[in-house]
């Protein structure tokens, strides 16, 4: 009996630690949450809906001001609706000069070949070894600059 009772107990513990088989799984046809989420093209209508650019091609306008409208204190009606046009006109002008430099970018390859790609080549001399830097607003290129400006007409307050 106690025989019996300890091969049960060794058999428990082998089957206790034996992998157990996974069971097939189910079909994968049915499309889960995210499939359908991530499946979504929000501008299949329209897909040049949010092209950089397209603003001029929607009906988007600033709204018409009336009687009953605000117009601030010290302007008439239409010096108000003047003023509104043309804080319209300088934004869709602001808009046009960013949209003609859409695209526009300096090609790596192209600025690497005019660097000069030979090893030792003169660029490694040039100020800033070939590097484009932004406009700034002096002039650090090492030239001298002759012209006066306001502090030269107060004279050296240094000097005796």
């Amino acid at each position: 009996m106690k025989v019996a009772a300890v091969f049960v107990s060794l058999l428990s513990l082998a089957v206790a630690f034996v992998p157990q088989q996974q069971s097939a799984r189910s079909s994968t046809e049915v499309k889960a949450l995210f499939d359908d989420i991530f499946g979504m093209d929000l501008f299949a209508p329209n897909k040049e809906v949010n092209d950089y650019g397209s603003r001029n091609k929607k009906n988007l306008k600033v709204g018409d001001v009336g009687s009953n409208s605000y117009v601030p204190n010290g302007l008439s009606l239409e010096e108000y609706k003047k003023v509104r046009a043309a804080d319209e006109a300088k934004k869709a002008s602001n808009y046009q000069k960013n949209v003609a430099k859409a695209g526009k970018f300096l090609d790596f390859d192209k600025f690497y070949e005019g660097r000069g790609t030979a090893e030792g080549g003169n660029w490694l001399k040039a100020p800033g070894r070939g590097h484009t830097f932004a406009k700034t607003k002096y002039d650090f290129s090492g030239e001298q600059d002759d012209t006066k400006g306001w502090g030269d007409a107060l004279g050296n307050i240094f000097s005796k």
